[in-house]
């Protein structure tokens, strides 16, 4: 039997584990189009629930700017407060940092799930490398892509606490750039002018970052922007180089993960290749181990993005996030291999998503006939102890600061 995806299960639906899934609603015709057009004209008997819609989405952004002015500041001061214990103990303090940095990405979560906004995930189960290291790449069609992945990682250990993000730099001088930049995330400047700077920046940052905060997980988006904005050029650039024509997915861009891999993947050492099987290995830093192949799915082709998140108008929608793994030994590193490596996983991607749109769901596993998929659930009891402490925390730090304010002046 399959469970009805929704926030108010999420014992139930953990309790049923992988199944086989409905199918989601298929992308829809011309003629769809044409007639949600004609069906635009808001008639009286939906007035009220308009009025509901424009109150709901008002009360919840009320809610979210609430609960930013409390959780960012109360995270920040706490880092400021814990600064002598990074001198002391720099491995604990970037632990503490870490489930402070989920606890706020699991707000932004919440935002999503109480408006009934969830994930169906499909493929391989990457709870089984959580403590290891590893790379996501991610196709991007819209903001939402990133509060699918904040929800979606929640449930998977250590994971959240230790990845490290890499996005475009206008997210930088967001409500949430601040928290980023202290926990460590890249902010990429995109464009041809910027391109070369962007990559030894990173590498450095890589350097400097990524081991030293104890990082396990980074986070790409190889497209380099969203499917509505490269589509054009990238066929473009496909026809004029015999690559193939792709509707759902744009051809990667190679650098970002090319510096990535080069930086992070450990070397041969005592006749022992960095590429094994990292599951047999035991020691301190193995390097990274595994390249997570992440496909991101919508009903109907229609991306939700962040004001949607946020405000909530939108009909609850079931996301659909597919997993494929790769261990690094698989990976070639070579410049010319390792392009060709990952237009192989966009192309793989198109025909994944393709067959999506068709049919509403992901082909099965090779050699399986029918594929399962798990349904992600968020602990309401989690979600209302994380919102506490940070309503707690404002009011705490508020009238510290308070305090001194008043001592001061």
């Amino acid at each position: 039997m399959t469970a009805t995806p929704g926030p108010g299960t999420p014992a139930a639906a953990a309790a049923a584990g992988p199944r086989p899934c409905r199918r989601s609603p298929l992308a829809p015709t011309e003629k769809d189009r044409t007639d949600a057009n004609v069906r635009m004209a808001v008639t009286v008997e939906e007035a009220p629930w308009l009025g509901w819609i424009v109150a709901k989405a008002l009360m919840r952004f009320a809610f979210m700017v609430a609960n930013n002015l409390v959780a960012i500041p109360s995270y920040i001061c706490y880092v400021i407060i814990l600064q002598p214990l990074r001198v002391l103990d720099s491995k604990r303090f970037w632990y503490i940092e870490g489930l402070m940095y989920k606890w706020l990405l699991g707000m932004v979560a919440s935002w999503g799930w109480y408006a009934g906004y969830t994930v169906m995930e499909w493929g391989e189960d990457i709870k089984a490398i959580a403590k290891d290291e590893a790379v996501m790449l991610v196709n991007h069609q819209a903001t939402g892509d990133v509060c699918t992945l904040m929800m979606c990682l929640q449930d998977k250990g250590p994971v959240v606490a230790q990845m490290m993000w890499l996005m475009d730099h206008i997210f930088k001088y967001t409500n949430f750039g601040i928290v980023s930049l202290i926990h460590g995330d890249f902010f990429i400047r995109q464009g041809r002018a910027y391109r070369d700077q962007q990559l030894l920046v990173l590498k450095k940052h890589l350097e400097h970052n990524y081991r030293s905060r104890d990082r396990k997980w980074i986070v790409l988006f190889p497209e380099g922007g969203f499917l509505r904005k490269r589509r054009e050029t990238s066929q473009a650039f496909a026809k004029k180089n015999n690559l193939p024509f792709l509707t759902h997915v744009t051809l990667p861009r190679f650098g970002a993960t090319n510096i990535i891999l080069k930086a992070l993947v450990a070397r041969q050492e005592n006749g022992s290749p960095a590429g094994g099987d990292a599951r047999g290995l035991e020691c301190k830093s193995r390097g990274l181990q595994w390249i997570i192949d992440t496909t991101i799915a919508y009903p109907k082709a229609e991306p939700i993005d962040i004001q949607t998140w946020i405000l909530g108008y939108r009909k609850p929608t079931v996301t659909h996030v597919h997993y494929r793994i790769f261990p690094i030994g698989d990976v070639p590193l070579e410049t010319e291999d390792l392009t060709s490596w990952l237009y192989q996983r966009f192309i793989e991607k198109e025909d994944l998503l393709s067959h999506f749109y068709k049919t509403g769901a992901f082909p099965p596993p090779q050699g399986q006939k029918e594929a399962v998929c798990r349904e992600m659930t968020l602990s309401n009891m989690w979600i209302f102890l994380i919102q506490s402490f940070a309503f707690l925390s404002g009011y705490l730090w508020y009238h510290i600061i308070q305090y001194f304010y008043h001592c001061l002046f």
